[in-house]
């Protein structure tokens, strides 16, 4: 019979506390605590993401069932829902973003040699944001429009692995290509973006840092064919050219010559115009890279469906960011522990799995390996989500 830990035990191993309370003390965050600590803190509001809770009291009632077992969790006893609720609201959300970066700095490591399927050695990022709406007369801090309050969630995803590489939460007022001004570029690296994040100067200052990037162009913008490369318009590549922009303000924004790639995809029938600075790569991977993009769309998908980032614990500005970067942190772990374990279920299916795993006394190992869904379990869900909305 297996004595060892519990599942959630065992899957808080794998994090690096000595780190975490370096940021702890950093921010002061236990300054006149006298029993629920930081930690404590943090492995609640993890529970409550790979569980599903709904509250702190769902969270506050859920721990206190499992009363035998919360020694082995690490918790001294079951938080109130009261005591969860101020250590929320007062202790800085940076402790939590710090954390949250340092895991995806192991976890980009470990995925650094994943292969993307385009025999590429560069690294590769997709852009983009998503909106959560929230209630303007209980987050009234969060602007956004007149009638409603939301916050944004501004993403890079490492395609490798898809781990969110940078992430920045700001009010719903914050337009998606201010975003552009907050990455440190990466030479050599391609970002993948939409045509939201379309501005010259700021694509401008990415190519003279060395970096490319891949977006769709807009349907007004100004440009002269300079010439055409050859094309293979049986893979749907109908023009490859090289342009020069002719707009008075744009030009000055970006005086160099650019790549314009006219795609009409054979599913869809959809003609697509993608803008590059990358000059060397096939047209047809310059296409399949920013197919790629829709990685970044389904993370967003995935984390607004599986982790607490819908519904918050706490209303201020304080409680929001640290929720939203413990479910990062979270997702991060998930990864760290597949890559880790050699697991070959996806990084979408094991918080499922440990939903209903957390309490047992069992080797992770066993809790992660079990059989993924069959395709009949699958097309039911699917079927069931047609009525979730």
């Amino acid at each position: 019979m297996y004595e060892g830990k519990l599942v959630f035990a065992q899957l808080i191993d794998h994090l690096p506390m000595h780190t975490f309370r370096r940021s702890v003390a950093r921010y002061d965050g236990d300054r006149s605590v006298k029993s629920f600590t930081c930690q404590d803190q943090y492995r609640a509001m993890a529970f409550a993401q790979l569980t599903y809770r709904e509250s702190l009291r769902d969270i506050e009632i859920c721990l206190s069932a499992q009363a035998s077992k919360l020694y082995h969790m690490g918790f001294r006893e079951a938080p109130r829902r009261s005591t969860l609720a101020d250590a929320n609201e007062t202790r800085d959300w940076r402790i939590h973003a710090d954390f949250a970066q340092r895991l995806i700095a192991q976890a980009r490591k470990l995925y650094a040699d994943t292969d993307l399927g385009l025999d590429l050695k560069n690294s590769v990022y997709a852009l983009d944001s998503t909106t959560i709406d929230l209630c303007l007369s209980v987050f009234p801090w969060a602007h956004f429009r007149t009638t409603k309050s939301a916050v944004k969630v501004h993403t890079l995803l490492d395609l490798r692995g898809n781990i969110p590489s940078f992430i920045h939460i700001s009010d719903g007022k914050l337009h998606d290509v201010n975003a552009l001004d907050l990455l440190v570029a990466e030479a050599g690296a391609i970002y993948v973006m939409d045509r939201g994040y379309v501005d010259f100067a700021r694509l401008y200052a990415l190519h003279q840092a060395g970096a490319f990037f891949v977006t769709r162009a807009k349907s007004n913008m100004d440009a002269r064919r300079l010439y055409s490369a050859a094309s293979d318009r049986e893979s749907g590549i109908i023009c490859d050219q090289n342009i020069a922009l002719a707009g008075v303000q744009t030009r000055q924004h970006y005086p160099e010559h650019l790549r314009r790639i006219r795609f009409k995809d054979p599913e869809t029938g959809k003609t697509l115009v993608f803008l590059t600075n990358q000059k060397t790569l096939p047209a047809a991977t310059i296409c399949a890279l920013y197919k790629s993009r829709w990685q970044v769309e389904l993370f967003f998908k995935w984390i607004k469906q599986h982790l607490r980032i819908k519904k918050f614990y706490g209303t201020s500005e304080n409680a929001v960011k640290t929720q939203i970067w413990i479910a990062v942190s979270v997702y991060v772990l998930v990864a760290i522990v597949k890559k880790r374990l050699g697991l070959d279920a996806s990084l979408y299916t094991l918080p499922q799995i440990l939903s209903l795993t957390l309490f047992e006394n069992m080797p992770i190992l066993q809790a992660l390996s079990q059989s993924p869904p069959t395709s009949d379990d699958l097309a039911l869900d699917n079927q069931l989500n047609l009525f979730a909305n």
